[in-house]
C-alpha cells in the first residue's frame, strides 16, 4: 500500500486488484441494501447508535452510508480525485466525539461496518459470479483489513483530537465562571444557575469551598481529591489555579466532617476548609475564609475555618501575628532555640492544664518544682504574670503565632500569597 487506501502493486497481485474493482462496484451498486443493514446492526449492539437513530435517522444513515461508500472506493482503487481515503472516518471521528458517543462504541460500529463490506465481497463474488474471486478475495484479505486498520486508526486520531479540544473548551467554561464566583457577582442569581450546570453542582444546598495552597514543598498539594470524594458518595468540581487549587463540595445530607476525612489521607500540602455556605452566590465569601484555615497549618494536612478561628486570626496578618509574639514573649524568644522550646513547651502544658503546675508537670514527665521554676523564669523573661487573666491570653495567642512565625521563615513565602 503506498498511500493510505490506494493499491499497492507489491501488495496485491494484479488479478486481486482487478477482482477488487469488480466486486466493489457491485457492492457499490448495493449500497443501499448494506447501508441498512449496517444502520440495523449497530442501532442493536450500541445503545448509543440506538438513540442516535431514533433522534436523527436520516443523519446516522447518511453518516453510515459515506462510510461504507468510501471503504468500498478505497478497496475498489477509485476514490474520487481530490478525495481522502481517510476523509470519512476522520470526519466520523470528529462527529461522534461531539456526540458523546465512548470510543469502544464507535470503533465496534466501524469494525461492523468492516464486516458488513467483507461479507458483501463474498457474497458478490458467490452468489453473482458463481465463486469466480474467492480465491483472489481470499488472496488479498490481509490487504484489505489492513486498509480497514487504517481507516479505523484515522478515526481514532480525529476522534483524540475532537475530544480533547472540546475537554480543554469545556474547562475554560468552567474556570470562567468560577473565577466569576470568585469574584463576587455574588447577586447574579442567574450566573449561578449557569455555573452550577457547568460544574455539576446544585445551585443550593449545604457545600463547603476547599482551598490547597500551592507551597513550593508540594507541587500536588491534594492528589486526587474527586475521586476521593466521590467514594463518600460526595459530588465536588476542582480546578487549578496559579496560587491554589479550589474545590466546591455538595455535601448533600453528609456532614463537613465527612469531606475533612475523606480528603486528608490525600493532602500533600496544606488544605483549608470554609464554614458551609448555602448557595453558589456565597463562593466569594467562603474562598478568602478556606484560604485563610490552610494557611494555618504549618505542616501537610486539612483545617477546618471553624475548629481554627484563634489561629485563622493570627494568620490573616502577618505582620500583626509577628508583633504579638514579640510583645507575649519579648526576650524569651532571643534564648538559644533548646532552651526556648523548653519555656514553650512548659507554657503550652500548664494553660492546657488550666493553669495547674501539677497536671502539667505530669504531661510533661518532670517534677512540679521543675514546672514552677520554669514558669517563673518565663515571668521574668516576657515581665508577665500567670496569675492576670489578660497575660494568660496574651501567653495562649503567642503559642498559636510562634509555629506560624517559625514556618514562615522556613517556606520564605509569608501568609499573604
Amino acid at each position: 500500500m503506498t498511500r493510505a487506501g490506494h493499491i499497492d502493486e507489491g501488495e496485491v497481485s494484479s488479478t486481486s486488484r482487478a477482482a477488487l474493482r469488480v466486486l466493489a462496484t457491485a457492492l457499490l451498486d448495493d449500497l443501499d441494501v448494506l447501508t441498512d443493514r449496517l444502520v440495523l446492526m449497530v442501532s442493536r449492539a450500541q445503545p448509543g447508535y440506538a438513540r442516535l437513530g431514533a433522534s436523527a435517522p436520516d443523519a446516522l444513515r447518511e453518516n453510515l452510508a459515506a462510510n461504507l461508500e468510501r471503504g468500498i472506493q478505497s478497496l475498489g482503487g477509485f476514490v474520487p480525485e481530490g478525495a481522502s481515503p481517510d476523509d470519512t472516518s476522520r470526519e466520523t471521528g470528529r462527529k461522534r466525539a461531539r456526540e458523546g458517543i465512548p470510543l469502544e462504541a464507535v470503533l465496534h460500529a466501524y469494525r461492523l461496518g468492516a464486516q458488513v463490506i467483507w461479507e458483501g465481497l463474498l457474497a458478490a463474488s458467490r452468489e453473482r459470479f458463481g465463486g469466480r474471486f474467492d480465491h483472489d478475495l481470499l488472496t488479498a484479505s490481509g490487504w484489505v483489513w489492513r486498509v480497514f486498520d487504517t481507516r479505523s486508526a484515522a478515526l481514532v486520531d480525529d476522534y483524540r483530537r475532537e475530544e480533547s479540544r472540546l475537554r480543554s473548551r469545556e474547562l475554560g467554561r468552567r474556570h470562567a465562571f468560577l473565577n466569576a464566583l470568585l469574584d463576587g457577582e455574588r447577586g447574579d442569581t442567574v450566573l449561578a444557575q449557569d455555573a452550577a450546570t457547568v460544574l455539576g453542582l446544585p445551585t443550593c444546598g449545604p457545600m463547603l469551598c476547599v482551598v490547597a495552597l500551592l507551597d513550593a514543598t508540594a507541587d500536588e498539594p491534594l492528589r486526587s481529591p474527586r475521586e476521593a470524594l466521590a467514594a463518600r458518595g460526595l459530588v465536588s468540581s476542582w480546578h487549578v489555579r496559579p496560587t491554589d487549587v479550589v474545590g466546591l463540595v455538595a455535601l448533600g445530607d453528609q456532614p463537613p466532617s465527612e469531606v475533612l476525612a475523606a480528603l486528608r489521607p490525600a493532602a500533600t500540602g496544606r488544605v483549608g476548609a470554609s464554614p458551609v455556605i448555602t448557595t453558589l452566590a456565597q463562593v466569594a465569601e467562603a474562598y478568602p475564609l478556606a484560604r485563610t484555615a490552610a494557611r494555618t497549618l504549618t505542616a501537610p494536612g486539612v483545617a477546618f475555618l471553624d475548629d481554627r478561628l484563634p489561629e485563622a486570626l493570627l494568620a490573616g496578618g502577618s505582620e500583626l501575628t509577628a508583633r504579638l509574639a514579640q510583645v507575649a514573649f519579648g526576650d524569651l524568644l532571643t534564648l538559644p532555640e533548646p532552651e526556648r522550646a523548653t519555656l514553650l513547651a512548659t507554657l503550652d502544658a500548664v494553660i492546657d492544664s488550666g493553669g495547674s503546675p501539677t497536671r502539667a508537670a505530669q504531661r510533661l514527665y518532670c517534677h512540679r518544682n521543675t514546672v514552677i521554676y520554669r514558669l517563673h523564669r518565663i515571668e521574668s523573661f516576657t515581665g508577665r504574670s500567670m496569675s492576670s487573666a489578660r497575660d494568660r491570653l496574651l501567653f495562649a495567642l503567642g503559642l498559636l503565632a510562634v509555629p506560624l512565625l517559625d514556618h514562615r521563615r522556613q517556606d520564605g513565602s509569608g501568609f499573604s500569597r
